[in-house]
């Protein structure tokens, strides 16, 4: 091949010569040292911040009393902080080292593939051990129930990124861990639980009959598919009725939405180094994490007058940002914990058992539901179908097979990308990719052999989980 066809393929592919070649960039990777010192708090420049916690019974705002039975004091500290900067503890920044940076990748060969004017940008953090964004809050809440003496944590998992990411973290800091699985992912997943255990965790099909809440739901469905909401109501319970354990949770939560900031945090630099800025960023969203993650650090940008799109992506089968109501609903399916008030579907809503699940949650995090109502975040939803599609394309032209959840920020780009080219105009697009699917390959097979079904939005459903919420409302 002659130097100058080299370079034309290379500024098509992505190609970079060791040497320098075409000067092309494929991924833009930061020093150790540029891993964030603190963490973002969204709290402290939102023009309006989202309404407190209620108890359910009185209606009035939860006090720092009623959580420290299940979380350690720094974690409730930080819960209600309006601070700007907080410190991220030496010894997670340690930890962190093991994969942040994270790198930032150019995807050429899809925008290629695309035929598109416009930039894909992807931050990849499936390079954690655990193989998600997950471990960026795992490791800080263990470090701090630690710190707090607590021996053992009892969380819930979806798809298995959240429980897979405590199990490692609590491997770390010597932490005893039990995760309840939801049962439809315990049975399509099996390589996720086999990690968990690899790592020293107990992991049980949700709803169990280890709990009352468990005992409760299979009362009522012996052959429930389970939910998150369902495994949060027993990872509660378990961790209530124990003095040496507290609960953790994987999204939704304001401090698990700071900690998560370390994405979006190293983007901005890395977007720096690549000469660009998004027109939008893409996140999937479940309970908020993901999105928040990537996104939060760009909503302060626009705070201040930047024009940035925020973005999240959710599925059609449980679309709590696009068809959940604004309401105090209870963050779990039994009714323990206190009222958030959220984007959602109703806590009583069990979602259809689509491969994603990771996304199968009926409430949005407060700080994100107050972005939607504000407009400074849109919202999108797509069948599962159409999500896999651009999953596989992106497989085929980047070489990453992304967790189901993730393909839904990738079908969002793809369609932004699209929108470019019949405009005629450049955009820049960046997004989250979270996690790999090589835990994901049933879905993958189901997929291929035409065997992945769409589900309709389960509107009646709704509508009577809904309908249900309505004596909780202050």
């Amino acid at each position: 091949m002659s130097k100058e066809a080299h370079d034309r393929h290379a500024g098509r592919t992505g190609l970079h010569s060791p040497e320098g070649g075409s000067g092309v960039t494929t991924k833009y990777v930061l020093p150790e040292a540029e891993i964030p010192t603190h963490w973002y708090n969204v709290l402290a420049d939102m023009p309006h911040r989202p309404a407190p916690p209620l108890h359910p019974a009185t209606k009035q705002p939860v006090g720092p009393d009623a959580l420290t039975p299940i979380f350690p004091l720094a974690l409730i500290e930080q819960e209600v902080s309006t601070e700007r900067w907080i410190p991220v503890p030496e010894e997670v920044r340690e930890i962190y080292s093991l994969w942040r940076p994270t790198p930032l990748y150019r995807a050429r060969r899809l925008e290629a593939a695309l035929g598109t004017p416009a930039h894909i940008y992807y931050k990849y953090e499936g390079v954690s051990p655990a193989g998600s964004h997950k471990p960026n809050t795992a490791v800080a809440q263990a470090y701090y129930n630690r710190q707090q003496g607590i021996r053992r944590l009892a969380t819930e998992t979806g798809a298995g990124q959240w429980g897979s990411a405590l199990s490692l973290a609590c491997r770390f800091f010597g932490l005893e861990c039990t995760v309840y699985m939801v049962r439809v992912s315990y049975e399509q997943k099996p390589y996720r639980r086999i990690m968990m255990e690899s790592w020293g965790a107990e992991v049980i099909p949700s709803p169990s009959e280890r709990t009352e809440a468990g005992r409760r739901i299979l009362a009522e469905d012996p052959d429930s598919l389970g939910s998150l909401g369902i495994a949060i109501s027993e990872a509660v319970e378990d961790a209530a009725g124990r003095a040496d354990t507290n609960y953790s949770l994987g999204s939704v939560l304001n401090h698990v939405l700071l900690h998560q900031t370390v994405i979006g945090l190293e983007a901005k630099k890395q977007m720096a180094l690549a000469g660009e800025y998004p027109d939008v960023v893409i996140g999937c969203h479940g309970g908020g994490s993901n999105f928040g993650g990537l996104a939060l650090p760009f909503a302060a940008d626009r705070f201040t007058g930047r024009q940035v799109r925020l973005l999240a992506v959710e599925p059609a089968a449980c679309p709590s940002l696009t068809k959940g109501r604004v309401a105090y609903d209870f963050g779990d399916t039994v009714g323990m914990t206190p009222l958030l008030r959220m984007h959602t579907l109703g806590h009583t809503f069990a979602p259809p058992g689509i491969h994603a699940g990771g996304l199968r949650y009926h409430g949005a995090a407060p700080i994100i539901t107050q972005l939607v109502e504000e407009g400074i975040v849109e919202a999108r939803a797509y069948p599962q179908r159409a999500v896999f599609e651009a999953a596989l394309q992106f497989a085929r032209t980047e070489g990453i097979l992304p967790a189901p959840e993730s393909a839904h920020a990738v079908r969002a780009a793809v369609d932004e990308a699209l929108e470019a080219r019949e405009a005629g105009e450049p955009r820049v697009i960046l997004f989250n990719l979270s996690g790999h699917g090589h835990f994901d390959l049933a879905a993958y097979d189901a997929f291929n052999h035409g065997r992945l079904e769409d589900y309709e939005y389960p509107a009646a459903a709704v509508d009577r989980a809904l309908a249900a919420i309505a004596p909780l409302q202050p």
